[in-house]
Protein backbone atom coordinates (compact mmCIF):
# COMPACT_ATOMS: atom_id res chain seq x y z
CA UNK A 1 0.00 0.00 0.00
CA UNK A 2 1.49 3.34 -1.00
CA UNK A 3 1.72 6.49 1.14
CA UNK A 4 -1.13 8.25 -0.66
CA UNK A 5 -3.56 5.40 -0.01
CA UNK A 6 -2.69 5.58 3.69
CA UNK A 7 -3.31 9.32 3.89
CA UNK A 8 0.38 10.05 4.36
CA UNK A 9 1.88 13.28 3.00
CA UNK A 10 5.68 13.38 2.75
CA UNK A 11 8.30 16.10 2.48
CA UNK A 12 12.02 16.73 2.20
CA UNK A 13 14.01 19.74 3.35
CA UNK A 14 17.00 20.94 1.33
CA UNK A 15 19.41 23.29 3.12
CA UNK A 16 21.58 25.23 0.69
CA UNK A 17 24.78 27.06 1.56
CA UNK A 18 28.53 26.75 1.95
CA UNK A 19 28.28 28.59 5.27
CA UNK A 20 26.27 25.73 6.77
CA UNK A 21 28.71 23.07 5.61
CA UNK A 22 31.72 25.06 6.82
CA UNK A 23 30.20 25.55 10.25
CA UNK A 24 30.38 29.32 10.02
CA UNK A 25 26.59 29.48 10.27
CA UNK A 26 24.76 27.12 12.60
CA UNK A 27 21.53 25.82 11.09
CA UNK A 28 18.43 26.77 13.06
CA UNK A 29 15.85 25.82 10.47
CA UNK A 30 15.83 22.00 10.44
CA UNK A 31 14.32 21.56 13.88
CA UNK A 32 11.78 24.32 13.30
CA UNK A 33 10.49 23.00 9.99
CA UNK A 34 10.42 19.43 11.34
CA UNK A 35 8.09 20.52 14.14
CA UNK A 36 6.08 22.75 11.78
CA UNK A 37 5.47 19.89 9.34
CA UNK A 38 4.65 17.38 12.07
CA UNK A 39 1.95 19.69 13.40
CA UNK A 40 0.65 20.07 9.82
CA UNK A 41 0.35 16.30 9.40
CA UNK A 42 3.26 16.11 6.94
CA UNK A 43 6.05 13.56 7.42
CA UNK A 44 9.53 15.03 6.99
CA UNK A 45 11.33 12.05 5.48
CA UNK A 46 14.70 13.47 4.48
CA UNK A 47 17.01 16.43 5.04
CA UNK A 48 19.92 17.23 2.74
CA UNK A 49 22.57 19.94 2.97
CA UNK A 50 24.30 20.96 -0.26
CA UNK A 51 26.89 23.61 -1.13
CA UNK A 52 26.41 26.66 -3.34
CA UNK A 53 27.15 24.63 -6.45
CA UNK A 54 24.53 24.73 -9.19
CA UNK A 55 24.92 21.12 -10.29
CA UNK A 56 24.54 19.83 -6.72
CA UNK A 57 21.43 21.94 -6.11
CA UNK A 58 19.84 20.86 -9.40
CA UNK A 59 20.61 17.21 -8.70
CA UNK A 60 19.15 17.35 -5.20
CA UNK A 61 16.01 19.25 -6.19
CA UNK A 62 15.19 16.90 -9.05
CA UNK A 63 15.79 13.81 -6.92
CA UNK A 64 13.69 15.04 -4.01
CA UNK A 65 10.76 16.55 -5.90
CA UNK A 66 10.13 13.26 -7.65
CA UNK A 67 10.21 11.27 -4.43
CA UNK A 68 8.16 13.36 -2.00
CA UNK A 69 4.91 15.33 -2.03
CA UNK A 70 6.66 18.54 -0.99
CA UNK A 71 10.19 19.90 -1.07
CA UNK A 72 11.20 22.91 1.02
CA UNK A 73 14.50 24.72 0.55
CA UNK A 74 16.25 27.37 2.60
CA UNK A 75 19.13 29.65 1.68
CA UNK A 76 20.66 31.23 -1.37
CA UNK A 77 17.99 33.69 -2.52
CA UNK A 78 19.66 36.90 -1.32
CA UNK A 79 21.26 39.80 -3.22
CA UNK A 80 24.88 38.63 -3.48
CA UNK A 81 26.71 36.89 -6.32
CA UNK A 82 26.84 33.55 -4.51
CA UNK A 83 23.06 33.41 -4.02
CA UNK A 84 22.38 31.00 -6.86
CA UNK A 85 19.38 29.04 -5.61
CA UNK A 86 16.80 30.75 -7.83
CA UNK A 87 18.88 30.14 -10.97
CA UNK A 88 19.49 26.54 -9.94
CA UNK A 89 15.78 25.90 -9.35
CA UNK A 90 14.98 27.36 -12.77
CA UNK A 91 17.53 25.01 -14.32
CA UNK A 92 16.11 22.03 -12.43
CA UNK A 93 12.66 22.75 -13.88
CA UNK A 94 13.97 23.68 -17.32
CA UNK A 95 12.45 27.18 -17.29
CA UNK A 96 13.80 30.68 -17.79
CA UNK A 97 14.42 33.17 -14.99
CA UNK A 98 14.14 36.95 -15.02
CA UNK A 99 13.10 39.93 -12.92
CA UNK A 100 9.49 39.20 -11.97
CA UNK A 101 7.18 42.26 -12.27
CA UNK A 102 5.32 41.30 -9.08
CA UNK A 103 8.51 40.96 -7.07
CA UNK A 104 9.97 44.13 -8.59
CA UNK A 105 6.86 46.07 -7.54
CA UNK A 106 6.99 44.71 -3.98
CA UNK A 107 10.66 45.56 -3.49
CA UNK A 108 10.51 48.90 -5.29
CA UNK A 109 7.77 50.01 -2.91
CA UNK A 110 9.71 48.70 0.09
CA UNK A 111 13.03 50.53 -0.47
CA UNK A 112 13.42 54.31 -0.30
CA UNK A 113 14.10 56.09 -3.62
CA UNK A 114 17.58 55.30 -4.92
CA UNK A 115 18.10 52.31 -2.59
CA UNK A 116 16.60 49.62 -4.80
CA UNK A 117 20.02 48.81 -6.18
CA UNK A 118 20.89 46.29 -8.90
CA UNK A 119 22.10 43.92 -6.16
CA UNK A 120 18.74 44.12 -4.39
CA UNK A 121 16.96 43.69 -7.70
CA UNK A 122 18.54 40.23 -7.88
CA UNK A 123 16.07 39.20 -5.19
CA UNK A 124 13.25 39.84 -7.69
CA UNK A 125 14.55 37.23 -10.14
CA UNK A 126 11.97 34.44 -10.15
CA UNK A 127 11.72 31.32 -12.37
CA UNK A 128 9.03 31.51 -15.04
CA UNK A 129 5.70 30.08 -13.89
CA UNK A 130 6.46 30.29 -10.16
CA UNK A 131 4.11 31.73 -7.54
CA UNK A 132 5.49 34.16 -4.97
CA UNK A 133 5.73 33.34 -1.27
CA UNK A 134 4.99 36.34 0.92
CA UNK A 135 7.76 37.67 3.16
CA UNK A 136 6.35 39.89 5.89
CA UNK A 137 9.78 40.48 7.44
CA UNK A 138 11.86 41.99 4.63
CA UNK A 139 9.49 41.84 1.62
CA UNK A 140 11.89 39.92 -0.67
CA UNK A 141 9.66 37.01 -1.69
CA UNK A 142 10.32 33.32 -1.86
CA UNK A 143 8.62 31.31 -4.54
CA UNK A 144 6.84 28.06 -5.25
CA UNK A 145 7.21 26.09 -8.47
CA UNK A 146 5.67 22.65 -8.81
CA UNK A 147 5.93 21.00 -5.41
CA UNK A 148 9.09 22.93 -4.46
CA UNK A 149 8.92 25.83 -2.00
CA UNK A 150 11.99 28.07 -2.04
CA UNK A 151 12.58 30.14 1.09
CA UNK A 152 15.20 32.33 2.72
CA UNK A 153 17.85 30.95 5.04
CA UNK A 154 17.45 33.62 7.74
CA UNK A 155 15.36 31.83 10.40
CA UNK A 156 12.91 34.66 11.10
CA UNK A 157 12.23 35.12 7.38
CA UNK A 158 11.91 31.39 6.70
CA UNK A 159 9.44 31.08 9.56
CA UNK A 160 7.38 33.96 8.18
CA UNK A 161 7.34 32.29 4.77
CA UNK A 162 6.21 29.00 6.32
CA UNK A 163 3.33 30.83 7.98
CA UNK A 164 2.41 32.29 4.60
CA UNK A 165 2.27 28.94 2.82
CA UNK A 166 0.72 26.94 5.67
CA UNK A 167 -2.87 27.33 4.39
CA UNK A 168 -1.84 25.96 0.97
CA UNK A 169 -0.31 22.73 2.27
CA UNK A 170 -2.19 19.46 2.24
CA UNK A 171 -1.80 17.59 5.49
CA UNK A 172 -2.19 13.89 6.01
CA UNK A 173 -3.19 11.79 8.99
CA UNK A 174 -1.24 13.16 11.93
CA UNK A 175 1.10 10.99 13.95
CA UNK A 176 0.02 10.74 17.58
CA UNK A 177 2.37 9.94 20.45
CA UNK A 178 2.35 8.57 23.97
CA UNK A 179 5.24 8.49 26.42
CA UNK A 180 6.23 5.90 29.00
CA UNK A 181 8.87 6.94 31.54
CA UNK A 182 11.10 4.13 32.77
CA UNK A 183 13.22 4.65 35.86
CA UNK A 184 15.81 2.24 34.46
CA UNK A 185 18.84 2.33 32.17
CA UNK A 186 17.95 1.69 28.53
CA UNK A 187 19.93 -1.57 28.47
CA UNK A 188 17.55 -3.14 31.03
CA UNK A 189 14.55 -2.93 28.70
CA UNK A 190 16.21 -3.00 25.26
CA UNK A 191 15.41 -6.67 24.55
CA UNK A 192 11.80 -6.29 25.65
CA UNK A 193 11.32 -3.20 23.50
CA UNK A 194 12.79 -5.01 20.51
CA UNK A 195 10.27 -7.82 20.98
CA UNK A 196 7.34 -5.43 21.42
CA UNK A 197 8.36 -3.49 18.32
CA UNK A 198 8.54 -6.70 16.28
CA UNK A 199 5.01 -7.60 17.33
CA UNK A 200 3.59 -4.13 16.65
CA UNK A 201 5.01 -2.85 13.39
CA UNK A 202 2.28 -0.21 13.03
CA UNK A 203 3.56 1.59 16.15
CA UNK A 204 6.98 3.26 16.12
CA UNK A 205 8.84 2.79 19.39
CA UNK A 206 11.65 5.19 20.22
CA UNK A 207 13.92 4.73 23.23
CA UNK A 208 15.72 7.78 24.61
CA UNK A 209 18.20 7.37 27.49
CA UNK A 210 18.65 10.21 29.96
CA UNK A 211 20.81 10.94 32.99
CA UNK A 212 19.62 13.13 35.85
CA UNK A 213 21.77 13.71 38.94
CA UNK A 214 23.97 10.78 37.97
CA UNK A 215 21.04 8.38 37.63
CA UNK A 216 20.15 6.77 34.28
CA UNK A 217 16.56 6.53 33.11
CA UNK A 218 14.78 6.01 29.80
CA UNK A 219 11.91 7.72 28.04
CA UNK A 220 10.02 5.47 25.64
CA UNK A 221 7.97 7.31 23.02
CA UNK A 222 5.30 5.48 21.02
CA UNK A 223 4.06 6.96 17.74
CA UNK A 224 1.17 5.87 15.54
CA UNK A 225 -1.53 7.31 13.29
CA UNK A 226 -4.06 5.04 15.03
CA UNK A 227 -4.92 6.35 18.50
CA UNK A 228 -6.47 3.02 19.43
CA UNK A 229 -3.13 1.25 18.99
CA UNK A 230 -1.14 3.45 21.36
CA UNK A 231 -2.84 2.35 24.59
CA UNK A 232 -2.32 -1.41 24.22
CA UNK A 233 1.31 -1.06 23.14
CA UNK A 234 1.99 1.42 25.95
CA UNK A 235 0.56 -1.16 28.36
CA UNK A 236 2.99 -3.76 27.00
CA UNK A 237 5.89 -1.35 27.50
CA UNK A 238 4.75 -0.52 31.04
CA UNK A 239 4.55 -4.25 31.81
CA UNK A 240 8.06 -4.76 30.46
CA UNK A 241 9.36 -1.90 32.59
CA UNK A 242 7.65 -3.32 35.69
CA UNK A 243 9.16 -6.75 35.02
CA UNK A 244 12.63 -5.27 34.59
CA UNK A 245 12.30 -3.30 37.82
CA UNK A 246 11.17 -6.42 39.66
CA UNK A 247 14.20 -8.28 38.37
CA UNK A 248 16.47 -5.43 39.52
CA UNK A 249 14.89 -5.55 42.97
CA UNK A 250 15.30 -9.32 43.18
CA UNK A 251 19.00 -9.03 42.40
CA UNK A 252 19.46 -6.54 45.22
CA UNK A 253 17.48 -8.62 47.73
Amino acid sequence: MDDASQGIVTAAFLVIGDEILSGRTKDKNIGYIAEFLTLAGIDLMEVRVVPDIEARIVEAVNALRGQYDYVFTSGGIGPTHDDITADSIAKAFGVTIDHDPRAMALLSAHYPPGEFTPARQRMARIPAGADLIENKVSKAPGFRIGNVHVMAGVPSIMQAMLDAIAPTLRGGARILSQTVDADLPESRIADALRTIQGENLDVIIGSYPRMTDGRFSTQVVLRSRDAARLGPVAADVEAAVAAAKAMEAAKKA
